[in-house]
């Protein structure tokens, strides 16, 4: 089986300038767990739920809350975001692609083919693929 039969095609991206407010909307609204990061069309790195809620302050939205709690939303993707992100090819087998992730402890693999993004393949994704029949 390759990374290919596998991965999602459906990919989720933001710009390096963008507001962490914006990738909070994107979380919320969707269901991703990893925005690419792309400029000019060329990745240039990921942001992941974990690497948000780690940049933002915890007392948003509370009782608590204070304009420096606001303002971790005016922060830049940029400034939070996983540069130089580990990718696979659609070619390469599922088994090497699982093996990467865990060597590198990381949760996705953005999908590249001629340099050009063509999916994102999670941890979610190999669970799926181990545990639901392939047809």
């Amino acid at each position: 089986m390759l990374v290919r039969d596998i991965m999602r095609e459906r990919v989720a991206s933001v710009g390096m300038d963008d507001k962490l407010e914006t990738v909070r909307e994107i979380f919320a609204q969707a269901p991703f767990h990893h925005l690419l990061v792309l400029e000019d069309d060329k990745l240039v790195g990921i942001v992941s739920d974990k690497d948000l809620y780690r940049a933002i302050s915890p007392y948003l939205d509370s009782f608590a809350e204070n304009q420096r709690d606001r303002d971790t939303l005016s922060r830049k993707v940029h400034q939070i975001m996983s540069r130089e992100p580990v990718t696979v090819s659609p070619e390469l087998g599922v088994r090497s692609a699982a093996d990467l992730m865990l060597a590198r402890g990381i949760s996705c693999l953005p999908v590249l083919e001629q340099g050009q993004v063509v999916g994102i393949l999670t941890w979610r994704d190999l669970l799926r693929a181990v545990l639901i029949p392939q047809h």
